[in-house]
């Protein structure tokens, strides 16, 4: 294992940027000759969206896709630059996938890629909970609501408090600053939320 140095960060922090920065889900829609994602729905290139072109089966393989990458960059910087590397390497992921440079820096809006780092930090041996209480609240508030970004805003939002409160006061830090870029990204949503123009999830209109 390397020492923990300048290099260590810039390493970790490209390694996880680069992962992060695979468009899965404009690679996949583009390979299965759908509409160009980012001229449909928010946009984004992210599961939600490709859910919009009516293929669930893409948008399954996006959202897989999405955490692996992020889980991927925490479990491989963990083994080449250590745990303080791996939490680098999460925060690089999430910035790579909110502003790829492929794609003009215009990504999507980080949810599966930070479920990804969540569980990568547990694999690497933190506490399961926190990806548990993620997934518990975001399934309870989406069944409830239907609205998929309010169920993420608020999972996301729950997550460093829970990751406080295991005793991981560094990936609760790191968690706090991915959770501040969640909010920003989804901006929009939060507006339309307010408004109650937000579009609500609907199974039923895929096939």
């Amino acid at each position: 294992m390397q020492s923990f140095s300048w290099t260590g960060i810039l390493g970790a922090l490209a390694l996880g940027y680069l992962l992060g920065s695979i468009p899965f889900g404009l690679l996949l829609t583009r390979l299965a000759g759908t509409t160009d994602i980012r001229a449909i729905g928010s946009g984004s290139i992210g599961a939600t969206n490709v859910l919009r072109t009516g293929r669930k089966g893409l948008a399954a393989a996006t959202l897989i896709l999405d955490v692996l990458k992020g889980t991927a960059a925490v479990v491989l910087a963990a083994w080449l630059f250590g745990r303080e590397g791996a939490l680098i390497a999460g925060l690089g992921a999430f910035l790579g996938h909110l502003f790829p440079p492929w794609l003009g820096f215009k990504g999507g809006k980080g949810v599966a890629t930070y479920i990804g780092i969540l569980g990568g930090i547990a694999v690497i041996g933190a506490s399961w909970i926190p990806p548990i209480a993620f997934a518990v609240i975001w399934l309870t508030l989406a069944a409830l609501t239907r609205y998929s970004s309010l169920a993420s805003l608020i999972a996301c939002a729950a997550t460093p408090v829970v990751l406080w409160a295991m005793g991981e006061p560094r990936e609760a830090a790191l968690f706090v600053v991915i959770t501040v870029l969640v909010f920003i990204v989804h901006r929009g949503n939060i507006a339309r939320l307010m408004n109650g123009s937000e579009g609500k999830i609907n199974l039923r209109r895929a096939s």
